[in-house]
């Protein structure tokens, strides 16, 4: 009998290791051979962008488990205009058609794509339009085609920009949870959702200020591709008239109501080919698997890219990481093949510490290395903090930036125990031994102690904005106290040196160590499929991310929908949040 059952268990642990022989195998071949290109672009080809995915900046954003293994590699943000640069000399690529439906971006890195078309544009070759379903978004890049197509059944969603805000008063108040607030200025708005059921009046006054100013730049790029006057676009979108066949024709929002089948016969026809040839199409990612995009030239730049909410510690993907964020930039420091960085941003900003963190260790990089700053769609409150390391800042005008200022939040759960029955109570050696519980929050004494921790952390903060902006306390204080600014204010109150795009960043750094041919390198360095999943296989308790619970993240989003998922994130990341913050108001979605 014992000789069977030692039998039994050799059989099941030659099974199990056979199954994960299997496993590892198949993921092997996965992430040697699955995304390996037999892609070859024709002559007389065009480059089709759908932007039918999220666009994201870095390897941080990506979520990789086993569950990702088939999908295709991510479309990176620089990608998109590297590989348009890239078509705009490749002979066998005769033009752009451009078919989106609701690219998941932000108006700012929008605006760069739609001036890489416009640059395209010189080349004397085409870019043509079609809309089957139109968000104002894919109207918006849209319009810098040269023919501009919809569906006859489609509508324009050409309604101007708004943004909703989440307030979580009145949840905590039914549930018995509670928030001790402590903040300086008056535009730190990011603690009204625990604080208020509504907008204050400042809140109003700079969220009001921020979309016109965007909208501004929105209606002017929309008004010269379509040669309409701003005027008459405003009131286009005030009467809605793209939710009406007829107005949108005569208010000269597209060019023509045809069907997909006739669009293509368009191309066809400006292509030279007859009505029964195909055409041959390339997409970004199969582009990309052909594209020499970068050279092999031993002067690099790097492109260190920082993007999501900061927080201390280590961690790979879903927010700026402080302790993983400085050994990027200590593999910098050590790159003796790197001469310059670009740091791009996006991000709303977060811990204090863990912003003040970064910023010393990359103020010690630049005594070394020469430090371009490019803004994306938000670099705000930390997110700003961190560029004080910069040579020079560019951003663009509807770039979300600013937002100076501090606050501290601290949850407490006292009403909710008492309503379920759950009373505490103490005993301690010293007055402010408890100085907070969960169940209590914050003793009087802590309150007071942390409100100047607050006024002193927020002195620190226009102290290094005064240094690298070169203002005085009063200059940096009138422009702080927590308010957000556009990419144009921001130039306008010398928060920012120059409107650019991160092309623009990236030239200007190669000129700062005089540098006429040099390639970029990336920083987190994309790791391969293998080597993601491997490294959190070996996940241990302190890290914030593994395979499980990607997985799980993976399945509620799906579930609960992208606007869904937001308010879940929110409310989870609220443990996160406590402490003394560098962060902005809201997670703030302009539509």
């Amino acid at each position: 009998m014992k000789k069977f059952t030692i039998q039994v268990l050799a059989t099941i642990v030659g099974i199990m290791l056979l199954i994960g022989l299997f496993f590892i195998s198949s993921i092997l071949f996965g992430s040697i051979f699955l995304n390996k290109s037999t892609t070859k672009v024709k002559d007389n080809s065009i480059l089709e962008i759908t932007l039918n995915k999220s666009i994201i900046e870095s390897s941080s954003e990506k979520n990789v488990s086993v569950f990702t293994l088939s999908e295709e590699a991510p479309l990176y943000f620089k990608d998109i205009l590297d590989l348009i640069n890239y078509a705009k000399a490749d002979d066998k690529i005769k033009g752009i058609s451009l078919k989106l439906s609701n690219p998941e971006v932000g108006y700012s890195e929008l605006s760069e794509i739609r001036q890489a078309l416009q640059n395209f544009k010189e080349s004397k070759k085409f870019v043509y339009s079609y809309l089957n379903d139109c968000s104002q978004k894919a109207y918006y890049l849209s319009s810098v085609a040269d023919s501009l197509y919809l569906n006859p059944n489609a509508t324009v969603e050409l309604t101007g920009l708004s943004t909703e805000v989440m307030f979580f008063k009145n949840l905590g108040e039914k549930y018995g949870i509670g928030f001790d607030v402590i903040r300086h200025g008056k535009y730190k708005s990011a603690v009204e959702p625990y604080m208020r059921d509504n907008l204050s009046d400042e809140n109003r006054q700079q969220l009001t200020e921020l979309l016109g100013n965007i909208w501004g730049k929105v209606s002017q790029d929309i008004s010269s591709s379509r040669k309409v006057s701003v005027d008459n676009l405003n009131k286009a979108t005030d009467s809605l008239y793209g939710f009406i066949s007829d107005k949108i024709i005569s208010n000269k929002l597209v060019d023509k109501l045809i069907n997909e089948s006739d669009y293509d016969l368009v191309i066809k026809n400006k292509l030279g080919l007859d009505k029964g040839s195909k055409i041959n199409k390339v997409s970004l990612t199969r582009y990309k698997e052909t594209a020499q995009l970068n050279s092999s030239t031993k002067n690099k730049i790097a492109l260190l890219y920082a993007s999501g909410q900061i927080f201390s510690g280590k961690g790979e993907d879903g927010g700026i990481y402080s302790q993983s964020f400085i050994k990027q930039i200590h593999d910098i420091k050590e790159n003796k093949d790197v001469k310059a960085v670009v740091l791009r941003i996006n991000s709303p900003g977060g811990s204090s510490n863990a912003s003040a963190e970064i910023l010393y260790e990359l103020e010690k990089l630049k005594k070394e290395k020469p430090i371009v700053v490019s803004f994306s769609d938000v670099a705000a409150s930390g997110g700003y903090y961190i560029a004080m390391a910069a040579d020079k800042i560019y951003a663009q005008e509807n770039t979300i930036t600013g937002s100076i200022g501090v606050l501290g939040l601290i949850p407490n759960v006292k009403k909710f125990a008492n309503n379920v029955g759950i009373t505490t109570d103490y005993v301690s050696t010293n007055a402010n031994s408890a100085y907070y519980s969960v169940f209590n929050g914050l003793s009087d004494g802590a309150k007071n102690v942390l409100t100047k921790e607050v006024e002193i952390v927020y002195k620190k903060f226009v102290g290094v904005v005064m240094k690298n902006r070169k203002m005085t306390f009063e200059q940096v204080d009138a422009l702080g106290g927590g308010r957000v600014w556009s990419g144009s204010s921001a130039l306008k109150n010398g928060l920012i040196d120059q409107i650019g795009t991160f092309d623009d960043a990236i030239k200007y750094s190669a000129k700062l160590v005089k540098l006429n041919e040099y390639s970029t390198v990336t920083y987190p360095v994309e790791k391969t499929f293998l080597e993601t999943f491997l490294s959190k296989m070996k996940s241990d308790e302190d890290d914030d991310q593994n395979i499980q619970s990607e997985a799980t993240e993976k399945l509620i989003k799906s579930e609960l929908g992208k606007e869904k998922y937001m308010i879940y994130q929110r409310i989870k990341n609220i443990d996160k949040e406590r402490g003394i913050m560098y962060l902005m108001p809201y997670d703030m979605e302009i539509k």
